[in-house]
């Protein structure tokens, strides 16, 4: 299980420390709305779902057991998200430790239950499919 951590923590800081960002206001307005769509399932507590909804080098770096275990653990103990405001977007093409292609990373400022100021950080893919999906959560 800390391995998961470790793989989600860092394909998520990658993307903070991204190299070419680009603005591209539609992509990043449908990145976000994917973006609170699959936040709102871990709302719900559907963790496998999440996974199952998620980018395929997500599901390639951590199994859906891996996933459900740690995403419970880290969130379940912060109980209920009370607020969630966007605080940006940004559009990418390369990121560290990562094959080119097309990421939104997505920011938040969130209030859970039981702690009142975090940042969650989304990484978002464009998939072949034309879908953008998870690729990477971290809340600090």
């Amino acid at each position: 299980m800390r391995r998961a951590i470790t793989v989600l923590a860092a394909v998520c800081v990658m993307g903070v420390s991204g190299i070419a960002m680009a603005q591209n206001p539609e992509k990043e307005k449908a990145a976000s709305k994917a973006a609170q769509e699959w936040l709102a399932i871990v709302d719900a507590g559907r963790y496998d779902l999440s996974w199952k909804q998620a980018a395929a080098y997500f599901k390639n770096a951590v199994t859906q057991e891996q996933w459900v275990g740690t995403v419970k653990a880290f969130r379940d103990p912060l109980g209920k998200c009370g607020m969630r405001i966007e605080r940006g977007a940004t559009y990418m093409t390369t990121l560290p430790g990562a094959p080119d292609g097309e990421y939104v990373i997505v920011q938040f400022d969130t209030t859970f239950e039981n702690k009142k100021s975090s940042v969650e950080s989304v990484t978002m893919s464009l998939e072949a499919d034309g879908q953008w999906r998870v690729c990477g959560y971290f809340i600090r």
